[in-house]
């Protein structure tokens, strides 16, 4: 297993694994840097992998602005140059997903490949009131609960029936580290999401993943996604749900590695 080493000491914090091809990871609404270790042991074999935590998000500072998706694209970038890396492979899950969406279309010079995880074109495709929604999610803090309170179960309620209890366990840790004021903040920019202008724009060899059980962005979001992005590859998963990187960490890895090396062959 690769060495893992923690950088907490710019904007963005992150957590990397391994040498060779950039790979970075983009976690979810609910997650943080550790949300991705299956990704950082078994991908960190062979690439050098970065997991951040989004800014706002455990020791990342928040944006200097307002949190949009536009300045969460930006932020990746400034992200990669404090890392010294001029070009990426970029992969995102489900909100993660939806800012690799608007970096690839930003960066297209930068990103190498894509791969998106869990994640759709647009908030609320299958008719979600985005009020209510953020109304649901705001609730528990609104009430004077952090993450780290309502952790357990808000990701019980995402998990699908593969999910050990160990990874469960460490999706939990993930969202633990977040603060009230960057879930607020993340909530609030979610709502906005619609890429689907962008997505013919993205030139990036894309691979798109998701999980058969998925009910959070189901396989329809995977396929409208498939519909705009030119030339990309959908896989769907077995007996996964949304926490897809932890659920089928093997599969995920594999489906990763295989499209990292296919493009780097290629280029």
């Amino acid at each position: 297993m690769p060495s893992v080493t923690d950088v907490s000491h710019h904007d963005v914090a992150w957590r990397e694994a391994g040498d060779g091809v950039p790979v970075l990871l983009l976690h979810g609404l609910g997650g943080s840097r550790i949300a991705w270790e299956p990704q950082l042991a078994g991908l960190g074999e062979s690439f050098r992998v970065a997991a951040w935590d989004m800014p706002g998000y455990g020791e990342s500072a928040p944006l200097a602005g307002e949190t949009t998706f536009d300045a969460l694209a930006a932020a990746v970038g400034r992200w990669a140059d404090t890392m010294d890396v001029e070009s990426f492979h970029l992969c995102g899950i489900s909100m993660g997903g939806m800012i690799a969406q608007y970096a690839a279309a930003a960066h297209p010079e930068r990103i190498r490949s894509l791969t998106l995880l869990s994640t759709s074109p647009k908030f609320g495709l299958d008719g979600t009131d985005p009020d209510q929604w953020r109304a649901r999610r705001l609730a528990p803090l609104d009430a004077g609960e952090q993450p780290a309170d309502f952790a357990h179960r808000v990701l019980r309620g995402l998990a699908g029936p593969a999910l050990t209890e160990e990874a469960f366990d460490q999706q939990v840790a993930a969202m633990r580290r977040i603060s009230a004021g960057g879930l607020r903040r993340s909530v609030n920019c979610l709502v906005h999401h619609d890429s689907r202008g962008l997505l013919a724009s993205i030139t990036a060899p894309t691979l798109l993943l998701v999980g058969e059980l998925d009910e959070e962005t189901p396989p329809t979001y995977t396929e409208a996604l498939h519909q705009r992005i030119a030339g990309s590859t959908m896989q769907v998963i077995p007996d996964a749900g949304h926490l897809l990187s932890a659920e089928a960490p093997d599969a995920v890895n594999d489906a990763i590695a295989a499209h990292v090396t296919a493009v780097e062959a290629g280029s």
